[in-house]
C-alpha cells in the first residue's frame, strides 16, 4: 500500500509542476499585456485635455442669463435674453433661452471646454426657476458639452424675520 501511494505521488508531481509553469506563463502574459494598455490609455489622456467649466443659469419670470466660467471663477462668456431679442416680454421665453445658451456656448467650445457643471438659480422665495432654465440646459447638452451635474442653487429663506401683525395676526 505504501508503495502504491508513493507511485501516485510521483505520477502527480510532474502534472502539478506543469500546471504551475502554465500559471506562471499566464501571469507573465497578463502583465505584459497590461503594460501597453496603460500606455495607450495615457496617450489618449494626453491627446484629450478635458477642460471643465461651470455654467450658472439664472432664470426668472422676466429674463434668462447664462454665465459660463472656468473652475477658478474666471468669466468665459455671459449672455442674457436681452442680448438676443428686442422684445422685453420674450426675454424669459424658452426659445430665447435656447438661443442664449447657444451663444454662450460658442466661446467655451473654441477654448476646448468639454464638460460643464450646471448651477441653476431661480428668483428666490417660493418661485422656482423661470420658463427658460430647462431649455437652456437642453441646449448646452445639444451643443456637445458633457453635463457632469445639475444643481439647484436657488436661495430659500429658512425662518426669516418675524411676520407683521403681532401674536394673533393681522385682524381685518
Amino acid at each position: 500500500m505504501m508503495a502504491e501511494k508513493e507511485k501516485k505521488k510521483t505520477d502527480e508531481e510532474p502534472e502539478i509542476e506543469k500546471q504551475e509553469e502554465n500559471l506562471e506563463e499566464m501571469v507573465e502574459e497578463e502583465t505584459s499585456e497590461d503594460e501597453p494598455k496603460e500606455e495607450k490609455s495615457s496617450r489618449k489622456e494626453k491627446k484629450k485635455d478635458e477642460k471643465v467649466g461651470i455654467a450658472y443659469i439664472t432664470s426668472s419670470s422676466n429674463n434668462t442669463i447664462v454665465h459660463i466660467t472656468d473652475l477658478a471663477g474666471n468669466t468665459i462668456s455671459r449672455v442674457s435674453g436681452g442680448m438676443i431679442t428686442k422684445h422685453s416680454r420674450l426675454k424669459a421665453n424658452p426659445t430665447i433661452a435656447m438661443f442664449v445658451a447657444k451663444r454662450a456656448a460658442e466661446r467655451p467650445k473654441d477654448l476646448g471646454f468639454t464638460k460643464l457643471y450646471i448651477r441653476m438659480r431661480g428668483k428666490g422665495r417660493n418661485s422656482n426657476q423661470g420658463p427658460g432654465a430647462n431649455s437652456a440646459v437642453k441646449s448646452l447638452n445639444k451643443e456637445g458639452f458633457d453635463i457632469v451635474s445639475i444643481l439647484d442653487t436657488t436661495k430659500v429663506p429658512r425662518g426669516g424675520p418675524k411676520a407683521k401683525g403681532g401674536r394673533r395676526g393681522r385682524r381685518v
